[in-house]
C-alpha cells in the first residue's frame, strides 16, 4: 500500500462525506462554521430545486440511519498476519477478513478513486440469509441483538426471514452504506459488478440508480445459473440470476466500447486463409468441414494433421 497521505490544512472543514467537500470547493458561500448551510444552497439553486413534498425516488425505514453508518468513521486498523500471509514483502494481492463495511471505510484513505473494478456478491435476501442492520456504538447486548443474532429474549437467530415487516428494508439498509462507499473507491472509469436474483433485483436496480446515477446503468446481464428447477409457486422453472453493472461515470467509457462504431458482420477476425468468425463450441447446428483443418508444426518442426472421423 502507498504510504502517501494527502493532507488538508487545519484551517479546512474536515467534512465527513465527499459530497460536502465537493460543495465547498464548488461554492465555498454554502459553507457556515464548517457545515453546509442547506437553506444557501436551495437559494443557490433556486429553480433547480426539487419540490420536497412530492419526488420520485426509493425511500424505506431505516434509510438515514443507513446513511450515516457510511458516513460515520470507524476505530477499526488492518493487522498484518505474517503467519498466513505468502511473499508478505514482494505480494500484489491483498486478502482481508472483516466485517466489509469497516473494510471499505479503511480502503477510503488508500484506495479512494483508484479502483477499476469492483465485483460483490451480496447476500439475495432469500429468507435464509444472515443480512442486519449496522450499530457498533453500543454493548454486546445490544449489538447482538441489532444485528439480528440473538432475540430480545436473548434467543440466538441468524437470518432475515420473510415473515418479518422490514423483510426488505434490513436487505436495503446493509447494501445502501456499503454501496456509498464502493462508489468512493472506483476511478472515473471505474465499474462494479454486483451479483443478485429475482429476490431484491427490482430493489437492487433502484437503490444503484440513486448511488451511482440512473446514466451511469451500464447493464443488467443474465446469466444461465442452472438447469429446470421450479421456483417456489412450482409452475415455472427459473434457471437464470442476473449481475448487475454500474459505473462511477461514463457508461460508454467504463467498458471501453466506442459509440462512433460501426457495426459489422460476425466475420471480424481475419488471418492469412480470409475472414473468419469465432462460435460457441455447444452450439447445436456445428459441422465439420475440410476447408477449416489446419495444419499443426511441432517443436521440433514436425508436421502434424488431424484425421476426421465421422461420429
Amino acid at each position: 500500500m502507498s504510504e502517501e497521505i494527502h493532507e488538508t490544512p487545519s484551517t479546512t472543514p474536515n467534512f465527513q462525506t465527499e459530497l460536502a467537500a465537493q460543495l465547498a470547493e464548488l461554492m465555498p458561500e454554502v459553507i457556515a462554521d464548517g457545515k453546509v448551510d442547506v437553506e444557501k444552497l436551495k437559494e443557490l439553486l433556486d429553480g433547480d430545486a426539487a419540490d420536497t413534498s412530492e419526488r420520485f425516488g426509493l425511500f424505506w425505514p431505516g434509510k438515514k440511519r443507513a446513511l450515516r453508518a457510511a458516513q460515520e468513521s470507524t476505530t477499526a486498523t488492518l493487522r498484518p498476519d505474517f503467519e498466513n500471509s505468502k511473499d508478505w514483502d514482494t505480494t500484489k494481492n491483498v486478502f482481508i477478513e472483516g466485517d466489509n463495511l469497516e473494510v471499505l471505510k479503511i480502503l477510503q484513505k488508500h484506495y479512494h478513486a483508484k479502483i477499476k473494478m469492483i465485483y460483490i456478491d451480496p447476500p439475495y435476501n432469500t429468507g435464509k440469509d444472515f443480512v442486519y442492520p449496522d450499530n457498533y456504538k453500543e454493548g454486546l447486548d445490544t449489538y447482538l441483538e441489532w444485528t439480528r443474532q440473538v432475540n430480545e429474549e436473548g434467543k440466538k437467530l441468524s437470518t432475515n426471514a420473510d415473515t418479518e415487516g422490514r423483510y426488505h428494508s434490513n436487505w436495503l439498509n446493509m447494501m445502501y452504506p456499503r454501496l456509498k462507499l464502493a462508489r468512493n473507491l472506483l476511478t472515473e472509469d471505474g465499474v462494479i459488478f454486483i451479483s443478485i436474483d429475482d429476490n431484491e433485483i427490482d430493489n437492487l436496480l433502484k437503490l444503484g440508480n440513486e448511488v451511482f446515477g440512473e446514466a451511469n446503468h451500464v447493464a443488467t446481464f443474465i446469466w444461465k445459473s442452472k438447469s429446470g428447477g421450479a421456483n417456489d409457486s412450482g409452475e415455472v422453472a427459473v434457471d437464470h440470476e442476473y449481475i448487475v453493472c454500474f459505473s462511477r461515470s461514463g457508461t460508454a467509457s467504463a467498458l471501453g466500447l466506442d459509440p462512433d462504431a460501426v457495426a459489422t458482420t460476425s466475420y471480424n477476425n481475419s488471418d492469412e486463409r480470409g475472414r473468419y468468425a469465432l462460435e460457441r463450441l455447444d452450439k447445436q447446428n456445428l459441422q465439420y468441414s475440410k476447408s477449416m483443418d489446419y495444419v499443426l508444426i511441432g517443436p521440433d518442426g514436425e508436421t502434424y494433421s488431424l484425421t476426421h472421423r465421422d461420429p
